[in-house]
């Protein structure tokens, strides 16, 4: 078990710590929780390409440690009132569709390499981005009136890596 990995996993376990201190309304203690994963997932990439420390399970668990930080904030965001329900289904549906593919392709083709495109990283980073004004917004007027067109954006961005992704896993197939 390499540092990256280490970092991977601590991110994974900071996510039901999150999802907690959102849901008892602690949303300093979430937010800083939401900061020390996104900084270890920066962090777990740097180190894993400097060191030349690349897995296969880092391969496998990083993608998967960024969806449930994200689908966890966008759930647990919404239950409290702080997103509208309708962004946290779109950005939900996308990735469980993903999951639904990547899984298909397993089981028809076997080892495919599915790597994260120019549109889904920056959906990402939209969407990352949305959830900390959500926690901004209650500080700083700027981020709170960065929130609807920030919605639009993630939303947007959604769809059209959402379709991206199902394209390129259909041409797989």
């Amino acid at each position: 078990m390499n540092i990256p990995n280490i970092l991977t996993i601590c991110r994974i376990l900071l996510t039901p710590v999150m999802v907690i201190f959102i849901l008892q309304h602690r949303m300093e203690a979430a937010f800083a929780t939401f900061l020390a994963a996104g900084l270890s997932d920066g962090l777990d990439g740097l180190l894993a390409r400097c060191l030349k420390q690349k897995t296969e399970i880092g391969a496998i668990l990083d993608p998967m440690a960024d969806k449930l930080l994200l689908a966890t904030s966008y759930i647990s965001l919404t239950a409290v009132g702080m997103v509208p329900s309708w962004l946290a289904v779109v950005v939900i549906s996308r990735d469980f569709i993903i999951v639904i593919g990547v899984l298909l392709l397993f089981l028809f083709k076997g080892g495919v390499e599915i790597k994260p495109s120019l549109a889904g990283k920056l959906t990402t980073f939209l969407q990352l981005l949305a959830i900390l004004c959500v926690f901004l917004a209650h500080y700083s007027p700027l981020a709170q009136a960065a929130l609807e067109p920030l919605y639009w954006g993630v939303t947007a961005g959604t769809i059209i890596s959402g379709f991206h992704y199902l394209a390129k896993g259909i041409r797989l197939l």
